[in-house]
């Protein structure tokens, strides 16, 4: 019959630093600042090209089927 107490294991730092690197694995290596890429804001792209020839020739062409 249970006492309603749990055993629990206490780990030491190191114990638990081995336990996260089995899980884990090694974290990558760190991306150093000048390794960075400058982000270059650009227009979005439009839904759909432009029709060629006209509105009626660009349905004709798209429809399902």
């Amino acid at each position: 019959m249970a006492t309603g107490e749990e055993s629990v294991e206490h780990f030491s730092d190191e114990e638990l630093a081995y336990l996260r690197h089995l899980r884990f694995g090694q974290l990558p290596p760190r991306v150093l600042p000048e390794d960075h890429v400058p982000l270059i804001e650009t227009d979005h792209r439009p839904d759909r090209p432009e029709p060629t020839g006209g509105e009626d020739e660009w349905m004709l062409r798209n429809a399902g089927g």
